[in-house]
């Protein structure tokens, strides 16, 4: 069944009821949003595009997403979300990778696509075109493509990962029967990125008749955010750990007054939720966080920790004096199984650590025309996540470590591989390695560690960096070395550089 069915039952049972706020006021009701989508479903079919083809959607979080995500749905289409701050240059071979047909943006290219995608603007009258629309969404098998991710590659280019209508429907209900209770007055604020797993938490509110809310600044604004919590009752959100980390204190530092009856439930996830971070989220908000851990090989679907598992942290106690205290990502939903294997995929006992692997219907179908890769994520009908972790007697998961060093920053994963890349092509860069150092805000920062074939200024690097990536994955650091420290093999030791950062943060300690 397509997923573009949920905008046809909600619209059938409350034409009138609201689909969607831009900021604090009602941009449209379902009737007006299904209108919108079949006419622009109705455009697709027309220029073309046949059910199974790929259209790509870069832009900032707007209403028009939604009216695009769902009209590519309804017309039998897969979505290949790219996020909104990638450079040209990485939009350009996630086109070309995924064989997009069309690309929908807010902004126009500022360089030479390799491409064919044909390009739609907002501001285009093709985006709200007249003509015949589609009367019904366009039949889709459950095994049918839907949403192809592109999580970047620790070897180097990004992959996409590929979910199915089944897949897609499978995590809706994993939501519905396992993260939160959703009734249809409720509305979902899109302060995260659409591109990523907001856009695709859009689907159970759908199937519930919920509205939509995309905030007036596009993003995550924390004045904004009070704002908003107290006009809309029954709020519910996804954030990443360090975006509720900045609330806390942003309440603390302005004292603003904030409405927490109106919040129905912070959904985090994304990042490392540390110990005293989580009690005072706990303390500001009440018994509204549920933490979510999962990937976009099998999107918020591996583990859930419920409100009654945060109970703990919201008692008076001893607050661990490691701020990176473990804190577990819960337990796994009842339609997924996740085993802790060792590297040859066999099953470890309760409490040994190894790599959490997962299987059920939520689990991607593969890699984008990418046959090596499926071949080494999906195993023994295991998708390996790539993630250790360690299970307990009772089930509650703990994820330990994160396989190919992975650095999260602000809830977004930027792998070292395709800095260290893009690095290399600098002519005085002789060697580098990027890892991550804690930040106050943001979880975790870029660094760079580099040896040289000649002097030169940090500045030019940077500069480098930012003709050629997004500007968030860029250095914030760099760190130059006259040689990069290595093991027997000549393998760069990244332990050995952040032990470096550790001893420089200690000195500087007052």
């Amino acid at each position: 069944m397509n997923i573009a069915h949920y905008l046809d039952h909600s619209t059938r049972i409350g034409p009138e009821r609201p689909a969607l706020y831009h900021g604090p006021a009602l941009h449209s009701t379902y009737a007006e949003l299904q209108q919108r989508v079949k006419a622009l479903a109705g455009h697709f079919t027309r220029q073309g595009l046949a059910p199974g083809e790929r259209v790509a959607i870069y832009m900032k979080n707007r209403p028009a997403y939604l009216d695009a995500l769902i009209a590519t749905w309804y017309a039998g289409l897969v979505v290949v979300p790219i996020n909104a701050k990638l450079h040209w240059r990485e939009v350009d071979y996630i086109l070309e990778d995924s064989g997009s047909r069309l690309l929908i943006s807010d902004r126009t290219p500022d360089t030479t696509l390799a491409s064919p995608a044909r390009l739609l603007l907002l501001e285009s009258p093709d985006f709200a075109p007249e003509g015949q629309p589609l009367s019904a969404p366009l039949t889709r098998a459950s095994y049918d493509a839907a949403w192809i991710f592109y999580t970047s590659g620790t070897t180097g280019q990004p992959k996409g990962a590929t979910l199915s209508h089944g897949n897609l429907a499978c995590m809706a209900n994993c939501y519905l029967t396992n993260v939160d209770h959703v009734e249809n007055d409720q509305v979902l604020a899109h302060f995260a990125p659409l591109s990523h797993g907001s856009g695709i938490y859009l689907i159970p509110y759908l199937m519930r008749g919920c509205a939509s809310l995309v905030p007036a600044s596009a993003g995550f604004d924390e004045a904004e955010f009070i704002e908003l919590v107290n006009q809309h009752r029954g709020l519910a959100m996804f954030l990443a750990p360090t975006m509720i980390r900045r609330l806390v204190d942003h309440l603390d530092a302005s004292q603003a007054e904030l409405n927490i009856d109106h919040l129905q439930a912070i959904v985090y996830g994304g990042g490392p939720m540390y110990e005293r971070d989580l009690r005072d989220a706990l303390t500001t908000f009440g018994s509204r966080l549920v933490q979510i851990y999962g990937q976009g090989e099998s999107p918020m679907t591996i583990s859930v920790m419920s409100r009654e598992a945060h109970a703990p942290y919201a008692e008076p106690g001893e607050v661990s004096a490691d701020r990176q205290a473990l804190v577990p990502v819960g337990r796994p939903h009842p339609q997924v199984e996740v085993a802790i294997q060792d590297s040859e995929g066999n099953p470890l006992p309760d409490g040994q650590e190894g790599e959490i692997c997962v299987r059920g219907d939520s689990v991607m179908l593969g890699y984008w025309n990418n046959h090596e890769a499926t071949s080494e994520a999906l195993r023994g009908g295991w998708l390996r996540t790539g993630d250790i972790g360690r299970m307990a007697a009772d089930g509650t998961l703990f994820l330990t470590d994160r396989v190919k060093d992975v650095i999260i920053s602000g809830g977004t994963n930027i792998y070292p591989r395709e800095v260290e890349e893009v690095l290399l092509q600098h002519p005085a860069v002789h060697e580098v390695s990027v890892i991550g150092a804690p930040h106050p805000e943001w979880g975790e920062e870029v660094v760079a560690f580099v040896s040289l074939h000649r002097p030169l200024d940090p500045a030019e690097l940077d500069q480098h960096c930012l003709e050629r990536m997004a500007r968030f994955k860029r250095p914030r650091r760099y760190e130059v070395l006259e040689a990069l420290p290595k093991n027997a093999y000549g393998k760069i030791v990244k332990t050995a550089l952040r032990q470096r950062l550790a001893r420089q943060q200690e000195e500087s300690a007052p």
